[in-house]
Formats: C-alpha cells, structure tokens, sequence
C-alpha cells in the first residue's frame, strides 16, 4: 500500500505532456495540474489506512492489498468492493470520473479471466503478471481506448497505410513497435501507466490494429497533448472550489515508434480478443458498476447543495421548490437502485468471479445522458440569478474598503454573507462554469455516444427473449375472427 507522497514522487519521470506549445517540465509542481494530483494522493492515503476498509490480504503473499485491484470472488467481497468504492469517490465527492478505481477494476475482470487473451497470440501470462504487479504496486492505471475517426482499406499493404490510429508497424524478438494515435486518455498526464486498446469493433483487414497493450506514461516516444486545462483559471479555491481540485487532464495520445516489450502486450493482431477482453472477462461490466458507484456519489453531492440552497435562501417550505427537491430525490434513487439492483443480481462466472447484474447496470447507463441534464436544471431553477450576483472574487470580501459593504447588504435569511457566497459560488461552478460544461458533456457521452449505448449496451442486456412467451402466450388467447364462409 503506498501512500499519496509516494504516488507523487512517482509522477516525476520526464512523461513528455504538452500543452500551449510547450512541454510540462513536471506535473507535479504545474498548476495546470497540482489540485487534482492532490486529490489522487488524497486517495491513496486514505486506502492505505487500515481503517478505511479498503484493504484485503493479497492472495498469494497475504500482505495488505487495495481490494480494488483483485476480482471479487463472493457477495461479501463485491459488498465490500462498493464500499471501497464509495470511499474514494468520497474523497471528490464524485468530480474525479477515472478515479485509479476505474481502469483498475477492468484490470481486475482480466486477472480473473486470463483465458480470455490466449488468441493469435497466447498473452494470457503476460496479462496474469501485469495485473498481480498492478496489484501489488498499487498503480494508477488509466486508458485510452477510443480511436480516431479515420478510414482505414480493409485488406491493404500495412506499408501502405497511414498509421493515425495506433497499430503495430514491426514486430521484433522481445516485443513490437507502435505508431499512431489514440484519443480522451483521461488522467493519462498524471497515472503511472496506460492501458491502449480499442473498444469499437475492428473489421477485417485491419488487423495491424487489433492491439492491446500497456505502457508507462514517461515511455520514450510516448507525447500527450492535453486539451487546454481549467484548473489555473480558478480564481481561488473559494470561487472555484470543484475547478480548482478536480479538474481532470483529458489528452490525444501520440505515439512515435513506441516499443511496447511482450510482456505488456495483452492482445496483438487479435481482433478477438480485442472485443473479449471487454466483454467476455466481465472488465465492462465491473468497470462501469464502479462508475455508477461514482456517478450516484456525485449525484448525491449535487443534490445536497440543492437542498442546502433552498435553506439559505428560505424557500425550503415554498411548494414549487419542495417539487423540485422530490424531482431530483427521485432522479438520485434511480441510480441508487440500480447500483443496489446490480449487486443483488450479480451472478458468479466460469472462473469464479461475481460479475454485477446486467439489466440493472445497463438500464441506468442508458439513462444517463438524460439524467445528468435534468440535474443540471433543476438546480438551475432553484439557484435563479443568486449564482450571479456579486462579489467578483474572495478579494471583494477580504478589501477593508469594500469588504463591510458588502457583508452588509449581501445576506439570506439562512446564513450570513460568506456562507451565502460560498455556497452559491459552489453552485456556479456545478452548473456555469467551463468545468461545468467540460462535466455536463463528460457525464452525457460517459459510456459513448448515447444513441449507442442505449442501442447496443442497454437493449441488448434487457433481455427482451424473456418476456416474449409471456406476451406469445396473452396473443393466442385472443379471439381470432372467423374465416369467412366460401362463396
């Protein structure tokens, strides 16, 4: 178990991250980048307390172990996997979507599945040691799995193609070369290493990019160019409390001739296992399970500022606001009970790994690029114009000139000015500000375009086989008309 110093000190390795044109000299010291550091070694110091729970003997060594990092074998260990989860989505209250949990837990699906990779190529020891060091130095592991929107010509010369997706482009005696890109590698800038894959389907022909693979982040070829970052826009903690702590690095991952050493390729030329590494491990399922673990934390954050609103500005009696609190209680437990849902039907696999139920999990992941907006508005309307009052800045208040003024005359019949102000600044940066935006956007296309995973993911884990004797059998009982008489 490592602590967040150590994790810090493991992040000054010369990974070559780029952005406004010049390279990061160290990540750790960047405001671009030190509030959500900050808030990862948060994490690891708090799993790395005994007392969090968050802890299980490894199975092999028996010493103390992150428990997210090891597949759950039972209902006890899953329980207790969701509650480690909530512990560390504690920690930002729900604003870090690839907490190191998150990567983690598809990792965990592979360990216990290690079959699964044995393909064109037999990767599954690599895969089986990759994940018990994972285990046992407790990296943060982040991905990038969503290519670029390229053509490519089924069948053509590798020579002949121009590598913009990631693909191999040699293969030597201790591993292989890879070029290309891979894009949204979120928290890639400041993880320990980066699984590379690709979760859309590869069509025939395009084999060269059926890859999988991990790196480190300072791996030499390896540069991330990194959309422009929130956090330094912050005017101060108070005015931008979520923007100045939580606001995540996203990166286009451009790879310049990496060599990737056997041992950390899980898939090559495998269309096959490119796709069963997601799905036939479990990986997808107990990977998003944590990220609606996550999601329903946030959710549960976002409506306690809500109803706190309603209590400082007075109207927590009015019925219009009472309204809304209920709208948005019942948006919350939906995702609540479709958590709860997914861990009471979880089923244990062939290897021995309990995997959460389907129709719940997927049902709320259809939903959400819905849910996250109505949120969004609901705590608009009960925010009204406060979130756009003044004062500019915590400067406004600290000024001996303008600071009384202000506290006289700027006040809620529920708390004082600075109370008033702090509150409803957290507000803003909820629902008005660019990391408002950058969320609303995150949440929405979390799993993938919408369209999509309510059209693949959700429809085809309902289970619609099994509900159609029952409407087969009701259509049968129904009076035919009679077939009329010959003429």
């Amino acid at each position: 178990m490592r602590t967040g110093d150590d994790y810090k000190n493991s992040l000054r390795d010369g990974r070559r991250v780029v952005f406004g044109g010049e390279i990061v000299d160290d990540v750790t010291t960047h405001p671009a980048f030190t509030g959500v550091i900050d808030t990862i070694a948060a994490m690891y110091d708090v799993a790395a307390d005994p007392a969090s729970g968050m802890q299980m003997p490894h199975p092999e060594t028996g010493e103390p172990t992150n428990r997210i990092w090891l597949p759950p074998r039972n209902a006890e260990e899953l329980r207790l996997r969701r509650a480690a989860h909530e512990t560390w989505a504690k920690v930002s209250h729900g604003w870090t979507g690839r907490s190191p949990d998150h990567v983690g837990s598809f990792l965990a699906a592979f360990a216990a599945h290690p079959e699964a990779f044995d393909g064109v190529r037999d990767c599954s020891e690599a895969v089986r040691a990759y994940a018990d060091r994972l285990a046992k130095e407790d990296l943060y592991l982040a991905y990038a799995i969503i290519p670029p929107k390229v053509p490519f010509t089924p069948g053509s010369d590798p020579a002949d193609k121009e590598f913009i997706q990631v693909g191999v482009v040699d293969e030597r005696e201790d591993g292989i070369v890879v070029r290309g890109s891979q894009f949204l590698a979120t928290g890639a800038a400041i993880c320990d290493e980066i699984f590379v894959s690709c979760i859309a389907p590869i069509a025939e022909g395009n084999e060269d990019f059926a890859l999988s693979f991990v790196l480190p982040a300072a791996a030499e070829g390896l540069t991330m160019y990194h959309r422009r970052p929130l956090a330094p826009q912050a005017a101060s903690g108070f005015d931008q409390p979520l923007t100045s702590r939580f606001d995540e690095p996203d990166a286009v991952l451009v790879f310049n001739d990496v060599f990737i050493p056997w041992e950390h390729v899980f898939a090559y030329r495998d269309r096959d296992v490119a796709r069963a590494q997601f799905f036939a491990t479990g990986a997808h399922r107990l990977g998003n399970w944590q990220a609606q673990i996550r999601f329903l934390t946030k959710l549960r954050f976002i409506a306690s500022v809500a109803h706190r609103m309603t209590e400082v500005s007075g109207a927590q009696k009015d019925p219009n606001a009472r309204g809304k609190l209920g709208e948005l209680a019942a948006l919350v437990s939906l995702v609540d009970s479709a958590v709860t849902a997914a861990e009471a039907t979880a089923e244990l696999d062939a290897q021995g790994m309990m995997v959460p139920g389907k129709r719940p999990l997927y049902g709320i992941m259809g939903l959400q690029a819905e849910l996250y907006p109505r949120v969004m508005s609901i705590l608009r309307e009960l925010a009204g114009s406060n979130v756009t009052q003044p004062p500019a800045t915590i400067h406004d208040l600290e000024s001996p000139e303008f600071g009384p003024e202000l506290m006289r005359y700027i006040k809620s019949p529920g708390a004082d000015t600075v109370e008033r102000v702090r509150l409803y600044k957290l507000a803003w940066d909820i629902v008005g500000t660019e990391f408002a935006g950058r969320h609303q956007q995150y949440e929405m296309f979390y799993a993938g375009a919408p369209s999509m995973v309510r059209g693949v993911y959700t429809v085809n884990n309902f289970g619609y086989e099994e509900f159609a004797p029952e409407l087969e059998e009701f259509l049968d009982s129904i009076p035919l008309p009679q077939t009329p008489a010959s003429a």
